[in-house]
């Protein structure tokens, strides 16, 4: 209890700068920088001074690297690795030498000069993926090439860490290219241990831990995980946001990646909060008046350089210069890994303590900075591509500019222009139907724009990118793409802007449809479903029931909501601490011989909202019994309804 009252003091104080932060939609992270610098050693007032809670800050990022390496798996990685890569080595090489050689061109020994570009060259994964999150855009090609980019950056901090505290000595070469030859063999050794040996055990480990149907159970489960991969590259001598990475890039891969994600959030935001607020906590005030000019000019200096060059080096692979210049924007910013190799280089005596205080006060201003560069990279980015050609700029996807829908007029949007997309947008356009549509596979827009279709490169969860659809003038609107998040998110902003305006949702199955037609969905249109019911309609033609009854039978299907097709036992992967309870699904029950409800009409009993689609007596099953049958015993009652109605029904039926 010695430091009882130092935690709730950070507590209250936390919470009241977050949530007035919150309140002027100001990024939290800054918030958690605030409260570092009011808690912290360098100015009036409480000073916190908790050792256990600076050590248990630093698994902020341990969780952090976690959940972003649940969102690359390894074939995203394998299709990324020529930009990844390559782009992510280079960032880091022509930062560290471009900055390097300013640093020394303004005075700085070489070594000095060195160990800023190195520091320089690094950003911030926990701002970016924190930041990205909050905007719903880590999902998005800018987010997911900005992050990978940033992960891979800690990778290529290896080689710093071996040879900035060899710069500090009169050593030579050999020393030095020994030490980081072993470091690359520690840091492949770390990938096959962590990769291959928890890519082999990890998914029959959770298929047996979900068996046991234990929500306690599951998130020991996943924090252990977590932590001992963590462990193992920091036994290795790297670091444990490392093996944090590549234990998640496994799970990613696996059927349990969004309830590990869901799991293992709430630890890492709250100790992601303690990280930053240890940032705060560096910051001296005091110093400000001696080194702010210089401070701001490396500021200046490491945002400018790293989004000219990431921009510059991105776009040379092909990518469209808007996500081009959206994706230098995020790696803009400076990275808690240049105030590790700050603590190197200080304890190694390669820099002195004044010109330390300047890089990390610049990284710091870049990293205040940053969060407000992330929200508005979209809006930046489209002022930098004002020039931007449509068609024609070698690699460039035709991209939507004002006043391309001007002469559309009740036409339909099309989110999505994959194989579903192009078969819609093919129909409406033998309807003679005008459509517009939007992708964010630059290729794939390329190609069809070239083709003279109306398909132009965006993403569809923007706002402003909306607006320029002539959405006010729309008859319908399609999302014919599988990700549910940003169905959400669109639907979200057409029920504000044009309320009236019918949307028709893809999703693959039944699972999201009552949260789609919630959120604004007019139709939702679950591709299993439609399948099944494609495949019965042509066994009826087969078996020579008649054209018009076929056509009869799907209709009723499609008004009643596929209810027919939606009715289905789902076996024991579906239980009452599951994660579907919201679903309807059918449950049979079997009237034993002392039951209380014998004898007694199906109109008496109180279901709810479920019904019984069926009985069967002595072997014989009579659909939609009507509702004066009686109850026997040793009848079996098919039902079908919500899991609460079931419940509901069981006892009902059953024990009353």
């Amino acid at each position: 209890m010695e430091h009882f009252s130092q935690v709730l003091l950070l507590l209250g104080v936390a919470v009241s700068v977050v949530v007035a932060f919150n309140r002027f939609h100001i990024p939290s992270s800054l918030g958690y920088l605030l409260v570092g610098l009011i808690l912290g050693p360098h100015t009036l007032g409480p000073v916190i001074d908790i050792p256990q809670i600076k050590s248990l800050a630093e698994f902020g990022i341990v969780f952090l690297l976690f959940t972003i390496g649940l969102n690359f798996s390894l074939p995203q990685i394998h299709a990324l690795r020529h930009q990844v890569l390559g782009l992510g080595t280079g960032q880091v090489l022509f930062t560290t030498v471009i900055v390097g050689l300013v640093a020394w061109w303004a005075g700085l020994t070489p070594v000095a000069a060195f160990v800023v570009g190195a520091v320089f060259a690094q950003s911030s994964t926990t701002i970016i993926g924190k930041q990205l999150a909050e905007q719903g855009e880590e999902n998005s090609r800018h987010g997911k090439l900005g992050l990978a980019m940033s992960v891979f950056q800690d990778v290529t901090a290896v080689p710093f860490v071996v040879v900035i505290p060899v710069l500090g000595m009169a050593v030579g070469a050999e020393l030095v290219l020994g030490a980081l030859g072993w470091a690359l063999t520690k840091a492949l050794l770390a990938f096959g241990l962590v990769f291959f040996v928890g890519r082999w055990l990890l998914r029959p480990v959770f298929h047996f831990i979900a068996e046991r149907r234990s929500a306690e159970i599951f998130t020991l489960t996943v924090l252990l995980v977590a932590l001992l991969s963590a462990w193992t590259t920091e036994s290795l001598g790297l670091s444990l946001a490392f093996g944090a990475f590549l234990a998640g890039m496994v799970l990613g891969e696996t059927e349990f990646r969004h309830q590990v994600e869901s799991t293992v959030r709430p630890f890492r935001d709250v100790l992601l909060g303690l990280f930053f607020i240890g940032i705060g906590m560096l910051f001296d005030p005091a110093s400000l008046p001696s080194i702010w000019h210089w401070a701001l000019i490396g500021a200046i200096v490491l945002l400018v350089s790293k989004t000219l060059l990431v921009s510059a080096m991105v776009r040379k692979t092909g990518t469209d210069r808007l996500t081009a210049w959206r994706t230098g924007l995020l790696l803009a910013v400076g990275g808690e890994f240049g105030f590790a190799l700050l603590a190197i280089a200080l304890a190694a005596n390669v820099i002195d303590v004044f010109l330390g205080q300047i890089a990390l006060t610049s990284v710091l201003f870049s990293m205040i900075a940053g969060p407000f560069i992330i929200r508005y990279n979209h809006a930046i980015a489209s002022r930098l591509t004002r020039d931007m050609p449509q068609v024609g700029d070698s690699g460039t996807s035709p991209t939507l500019q004002p006043g391309t829908s001007a002469q559309l007029e009740g036409h339909v949007i099309i989110f999505g222009y994959g194989r579903i997309g192009q078969s819609v947008a093919h129909l409406l356009d033998a309807e003679s139907i005008p459509y517009i549509a939007l992708d964010l596979d630059s290729a794939r827009v390329r190609q069809a724009h070239a083709a003279g279709e109306p398909v132009f490169y965006g993403d569809a969860t923007d706002r402003s990118m909306l607006d320029l659809l002539g959405l006010d003038r729309a008859r319908l609107v399609i999302i014919s793409h599988d990700d549910v998040a940003a169905s959400l998110k669109i639907l979200e902003y057409l029920r504000v802007a044009r309320p009236e305006l019918p949307v028709m949702v893809r999703t693959r199955d039944e699972s999201r449809v009552a949260e789609l037609q919630k959120a604004g969905a007019t139709e939702v249109v679950p591709e299993t479903l439609e399948a099944g019911l494609m495949i019965a309609s042509q066994s009826l033609l087969l078996l020579d029931v008649s054209p018009s009854q076929v056509m009869q039978r799907i209709q009723e299907q499609r008004s009643g909501k596929y209810r027919l097709i939606r009715e289905f036992f789902r076996g024991d992967t579906l239980t009452e601490t599951g994660t579907n309870g919201g679903e309807d699904h059918l449950r049979s029950f079997e009237i034993s011989p002392d039951c209380k409800s014998i004898g007694k009409q199906l109109a008496e009993l109180y279901l709810g909202g479920a019904t019984v689609t069926a009985i069967v007596r002595c072997g014989e099953r009579r659909v939609m019994p009507p509702s004066d049958t009686r109850i026997a015993a040793n009848d079996v009652l098919v039902i079908y309804g919500s899991l609460e109605e079931l419940q509901l029904a069981e006892r009902t039926i059953l024990y009353k």
